[in-house]
């Protein structure tokens, strides 16, 4: 069968990897295309573009970039009528792919979501869409099957595809007794580490017993760092490249950019302080949409209650970062959010998401191909 795989960022392009590895295994004349990553493109020679050359996130960088993504989106319903899918996969993504599968669905395509969006945080409308375009939805995290349930649209919940990932990379690289490196973690979009990365670094001369490891994300480069770096701090800062997950294994702590890295650091169980700051005209728009929400961090949004701090705009400054920081290299915090975090592994249920998803597709593919011969 052919597959069309639509993914946005270094987590799609993990999570496409994986769902590419799975298909394979069960449909030995699969093809595939697809818009992704490097991780992708090990699994299968169908790219199309590279997620750095389309993943624009962020009110004002969607806004200055508009003209490239309406050509993206042409060009990329161009691309699925020639090729002509048995079924378009859509990974995460939900601005681009929810705008792709309305034309999809119109021309008779099969459509199927990886990742739900995340409606139950805000356009709560855009469960209408979803409910007229995609065929088959499937869901990561435990309180989406609730919130999809109450709005009576059924899901299948796979449980979360880092599970398997984080414990691959824990049994490939067992942890070491090093305990003095504080891992940072500013994000992946030029507008985060701008407003991040200077307030992680502020703090580095209150922690002189500590070594500190910027950890690169993907699409960037050492120099997208080195130039928030001081003179004075170049000695005492390491930058990883594509070493994330190692550096996390050897690190006592982190302080972590709000989004899926913040689950990441939790699964290693590493106690975490999330940062956020943006510009104010994001952060008021951001505050108005997310309303109804009482955290940001996926750790305290699964688990409900605030396990790892969240320092947020103003809030995320040098002071409370030095006390906080101070807090979960020690004592009772520290205890407690390592408790909370095996709470949080319980909570995210079985591994092998990735398989099951894979599998799903696969059988609903093959028993609507079974059905059209009769």
């Amino acid at each position: 069968m052919k597959y069309y795989i639509i993914a946005g960022e270094a987590s799609g392009d993990l999570h496409g990897s994986n769902l590419i590895k799975e298909l394979k295994k069960l449909d030995k004349s699969s093809e595939f295309r697809f818009w992704g990553g490097d991780l992708m493109s090990k699994e299968s020679n169908g790219l199309v573009k590279h997620y750095k050359e389309y993943s624009h996130m962020g009110f004002f960088e969607v806004f200055i970039n508009l003209k490239k993504i309406l050509n993206n989106l042409s060009f990329c319903k161009k691309d699925i009528e020639k090729y002509n899918p048995d079924v378009i996969i859509y990974v995460d993504f939900p601005g681009f792919n929810l705008r792709i599968a309305k034309w999809a669905k119109k021309n008779k395509f099969k459509n199927h979501f990886y990742i739900s969006p995340q409606i139950w945080a805000w356009k709560k409308n855009r469960i209408n869409t979803i409910r007229k375009v995609i065929d088959q939805m499937y869901v990561i995290l435990p309180f989406e099957r609730k919130f999809y349930s109450s709005v009576n649209y059924n899901v299948h919940y796979v449980g979360h595809p880092l599970l398997d990932v984080i414990q691959t990379i824990k049994e490939e690289t067992p942890k070491t007794d090093q305990k003095k490196i504080i891992a940072l973690l500013p994000g992946s979009r030029d507008q985060e580490i701008k407003k991040i990365l200077p307030e992680m670094i502020n703090i580095i001369k209150n922690f002189n017993d500590y070594s500190f490891y910027i950890c690169a994300a993907p699409s960037k480069k050492k120099s997208d760092y080195l130039k928030y770096l001081k003179n004075e701090n170049l000695e005492k800062v390491k930058i990883a490249e594509n070493q994330t997950y190692e550096i996390l294994q050897k690190s006592c702590a982190a302080l972590v950019a709000s989004g899926t890295a913040t689950l990441e650091t939790a699964l290693f169980r590493i106690p975490q302080i999330v940062c956020y700051k943006s510009s104010w005209i994001s952060i008021m728009i951001g505050r108005f949409l997310l309303r109804n929400l009482k955290f940001i961090s996926l750790v305290n949004l699964i688990l409900n209650k605030e396990v790892v701090k969240e320092l947020i705009q103003e809030n995320l400054n040098e002071k409370n970062l030095t006390f906080e920081l101070n807090n979960i290299l020690k004592g009772e915090k520290r205890k407690n959010i390592l408790e909370s975090y095996n709470q949080l592994i319980e909570k995210l249920g079985t591994k092998g998401a990735s398989k099951k998803t894979a599998l799903k597709i696969f059988n609903y593919l093959d028993s609507n191909s079974y059905s059209k011969e009769l």
